[in-house]
């Protein structure tokens, strides 16, 4: 009888351990060439976060940078139970394609929009395939919608930026890697830096405080705010969808002016507690013409020029939004309209609301003091 190979137990030969002798086959073979029996798997990441009351909204991928092999998938699942975000893949080099609502057409919820990948790849459901050429993106989705998650396969290797459409300089990476190669991260270190990156962007409680003693030029200031964060894998950011203060108190004649100083995310100031998106999108400022520093301006004289308590008839200030950034071989962006400033000339209590983010809780009133009741 042959001697066994030298190194390899003589069990693995005897005709009496058939199952030992076929796990020393697979375990030769793995030896062999370790890439061989690793199935393709799904990976698992979070789109957007938030905390408990809504007021503070992490515009990110979390993680924003995956490693992971050809033939792998990613499900992204979304936190946010009322902000939407997309998962989107573009063409190299792609213009980027009109995003869902608010600034595209408003058609949903839920918030299907057809044209947000161009053929030959249009808009998909839950699961995707991403080769590196042709657009694929989810709808506009958030936690509270169904479905709330999107799952997208790479067949090929190649490093992939992922973005937001809604939400500009909300982006991040993903590297496929060969089938072969080895991995720097296991499922629990995404877990954990998914967790780490939003509590790091949510967990900021001196922002509100620090950006009011900033840019808070006077006591009839109101603020909106938040922060832009860079990251190895690309760009995430905190929006705080709060007014500071949410009440105001002034007199009669005096000047309320809305400042806008968050690098990203655009606001609204529009009368009304709160109000339908369409209804509020299709409400114009062209009777609120910018002044000569670029700010809007707007007169209430009587409570009928601000709308009422329950709906957006009177002011709204459309986008106030920080300019977009300006880079090499494309022309300039003009400045942002950042501010509106209202003169209420009547006394009441004027509700308003972020037209965007009334949903998560961004709503204010301005109290012009001598007023007898609410209306």
């Amino acid at each position: 009888m042959s001697q066994p190979h030298r190194g390899v137990s003589s069990r693995c030969f005897d005709a009496t351990h058939v199952p030992f002798i076929l796990g020393c086959m697979l375990l030769l073979a793995f030896l062999m060439n370790p890439q061989a029996a690793r199935a393709q798997r799904t990976w698992y990441a979070n789109v957007g976060a938030e905390t408990k009351d809504e007021a503070e909204q992490a515009d990110a991928f979390l993680p924003n940078e995956i490693w992971i092999n050809a033939g792998d998938s990613i499900q992204w699942t979304w936190q946010p139970q009322h902000e939407i975000h997309t998962v989107a893949f573009l063409e190299q080099g792609q213009t980027r394609p009109t995003p869902p609502p608010p600034i595209g057409p408003p058609v949903g919820p839920p918030f299907v929009f057809p044209n947000e990948c161009p053929s030959p790849n249009p808009y998909v459901g839950g699961t995707a395939t991403y080769t590196g050429t042709a657009c694929v993106s989810s709808a506009a989705l958030n936690g509270g919608t169904a479905p709330s998650t999107f799952t997208v396969t790479f067949p090929n290797a190649g490093n992939y930026k992922l973005v937001c459409l809604i939400h500009t300089n909300m982006n991040g990476i993903v590297h496929v890697l060969g089938k072969a190669a080895p991995l720097p991260y296991i499922q629990w270190d995404y877990d954990r830096q998914a967790k780490d990156e939003a509590q790091d962007i949510l967990g900021d409680p001196d922002n509100p405080t620090e950006e009011v003693r900033d840019f808070r030029r006077s006591k009839n200031e109101v603020l909106m705010t938040g922060e832009l964060v860079a990251t190895g894998g690309g760009r995430q950011y905190l929006s705080i969808v709060r007014f500071f203060p949410e009440t105001i108190h002034i007199q009669k004649g005096e000047t309320v002016e809305f400042t806008n100083v968050d690098p990203e995310e655009p606001h609204t100031v529009t009368s009304g507690k709160t109000d339908t998106l369409s209804n509020d999108m299709g409400l114009v400022n062209a009777s609120f013409p910018p002044g000569s520093d670029g700010a809007l301006a707007s007169t209430v004289s009587t409570a009928s020029d601000f709308g009422n308590a329950t709906n957006s008839t009177g002011v709204n200030s459309g986008f106030l939004q920080a300019s977009p950034e300006d880079a090499a071989g494309r022309a300039q962006a003009a400045p942002g309209v950042t501010r509106i400033r209202v003169t209420f000339n009547t006394p009441g209590t004027f509700y308003y609301h972020c037209a965007l983010h009334d949903v998560d809780g961004m709503q204010g009133k301005v109290v012009v003091e001598g007023a007898e009741k609410e209306w």
